[in-house]
């Protein structure tokens, strides 16, 4: 192997890194969730906030490091967003109450919003050749699913053995590995287009935006739909979105370009994106909550579910990546998400009598669906701006993957709820008591309770399913055409 292409695979080993440590991260929070929910005495709906103050705050700075990346260098930006995120997972493995935990969880997610932008252009402008490209995209990618199979492995006995302030004290010493890897082997990059200034009002306004929707989104349930506050949210959202297009449809160098919206297969992969990664990361919430609270799991045995899914996505991947420039991608896309969907209807089986594999086959057919079109829906992005433009326009599509876990956990949690409710009340009003004794009457009520619970996590995942049809549907849309010409991959729009 030359020198040049070793130092090549060297590169993609090293972002490897980083977005692994990032999607580990987060594999194993949510593993820790029940353990924080009993130490800090919170709700399910107030825990949600671990996970969605992250996702939102990432949603909002992966344009911001994006298009920063492209102008003042990829590499500094990806050290600097390893080195915050270091300090940020430190004060959050300290944090003393759930408030400063969501504070310190906010920083982490501001410092690994840099990684997936800047990671996607380091590999792009190292992979020059199409279907090199598209292979190194494939294995980049699959490191999600790595990060899902040690992730419950170390993090599940951290968990059980030190407590969940483990699971962020050991980000010190990967975050340390990255960092060394990424000063000796990233070469420093930059777009050709020479930035004159940054969109701040941008970056501002469409922050505004996406907080004050997911607020909206995630009080609904305790405020009510039709309440001032919420209404407030959803109107405050419109209007910071409506004059976040107004100021980037004008500026020169917009956080988000909205040119690329117009591109059909662009608009569509989006879609396809939203509704994938919105499904997984509110089924993927609810599931160990339900593994730890209705089957009476320790967070190592949950983690130990969730490692044949990850399996699932690194066999699924690289079969995906192999059919770039052989197959109609929108096809590809659109059987990967049908999978997906058939996978997340399995969920609605599950009860309190539920075993490993009712949980284990259902998160493998999820895992390989997903596995299979990622790589396709990645590559339709990177091939279709120009190189210069990749950080840009990859951040979109992380914004877009991220903004979508915020909505599957805030809308999940508040279906959950809402449903729980309602089927309370539904089977109280259809339940005979004939013994009034209070021992009896409180083991009938949680019954009750039990049964409701159980009725609304079915409902849940029903209503997930259905999304994922819709978007498997939809990516048939997705009109891509690819023609071979040696060893590039041209797509005609």
């Amino acid at each position: 192997m030359a020198e040049n292409d070793r130092n090549k695979w060297l590169i993609l080993l090293t972002v490897i890194v980083g977005t692994f440590l990032g999607s580990m991260d987060q594999t194993v929070v949510s593993l820790a969730v029940p353990k924080i929910m009993l130490d800090f005495n919170v709700l399910t709906s107030e825990a949600g906030w671990i996970a969605t103050a992250y996702i939102l705050a990432n949603a909002v700075f992966v344009p911001v490091w994006g298009k920063l990346g492209d102008t003042i260098g990829r590499k500094k930006v990806y050290i600097w967003g390893f080195s915050i995120f270091i300090v940020g997972s430190i004060l959050a493995g300290l944090a003393w109450d759930l408030g400063s935990l969501i504070v310190f969880r906010i920083i982490m997610a501001i410092a690994s919003s840099a990684d997936y932008p800047t990671a996607m252009a380091i590999i792009a402008v190292t992979f020059t050749r199409g279907r090199e490209r598209a292979q190194a995209l494939g294995i980049w990618s699959s490191s999600f699913a790595a990060a899902i199979v040690v992730g419950p492995l170390v993090g599940g006995p951290l968990i059980d053995l030190f407590g969940w302030r483990s699971v962020f004290l050991m980000n010190l010493p990967i975050g340390l590995i990255g960092i060394g890897m990424a000063l000796a082997f990233i070469k420093e990059s930059v777009s050709d287009r020479k930035s004159t200034s940054f969109d701040w009002y941008g970056a501002i306004t469409l922050g505004s935006a996406l907080a004050l929707l997911i607020l909206g989104l995630v009080q609904s349930n305790e405020w009510g739909w039709t309440s001032l506050p919420i209404v407030l949210c959803f109107a405050g959202s419109g209007l910071f979105m409506y004059i976040f297009y107004q100021i980037d449809s004008r500026h020169p160098e917009p956080i988000i370009d909205f040119k690329y919206l117009k591109i059909p297969a662009f608009f569509f992969t989006l879609v396809n994106n939203f509704v994938i990664f919105m499904c997984m990361m509110g089924g993927i919430f609810l599931i160990p909550i339900f593994d730890q609270v209705f089957l009476g799991l320790s967070a190592t045995e949950t983690g130990l579910q969730f490692i044949p899914m990850a399996f699932c996505i690194m066999l699924a991947a690289p079969i995906g990546a192999n059919m770039v420039g052989r197959l109609q991608p929108r096809y590809v896309i659109a059987l990967s998400t049908l999978v997906a969907a058939i996978g997340m209807f399995m969920f609605t089986g599950l009860d309190v009598r539920s075993g490993p594999l009712d949980i284990i086959i259902p998160l493998g057919i999820l895992a390989f669906g997903m596995g299979f079109g990622m790589s396709q829906r990645t590559s339709i992005i990177a091939a279709i701006v120009p190189t210069g433009e990749i950080g840009g326009a990859s951040a979109v599509l992380a914004l877009v993957r991220n903004v979508a876990g915020a909505f599957g956990i805030a809308i999940f949690t508040t279906l959950l709820n809402t449903s729980i409710e309602n089927n309370m009340i539904a089977i109280s009003a259809h339940s005979v008591v004939n013994v009034h004794t209070p021992a009896v009457l409180q083991v009938v009520s949680g019954l009750m309770y039990l049964y409701a619970q159980v009725l609304a996590y079915r409902m849940v995942f029903t209503i997930a399913a259905l999304f994922l049809l819709v978007a498997a549907a939809l990516a048939l849309l997705i009109d891509v055409k690819k023609t071979m010409e040696g060893e590039e991959i041209k797509i005609e729009i």
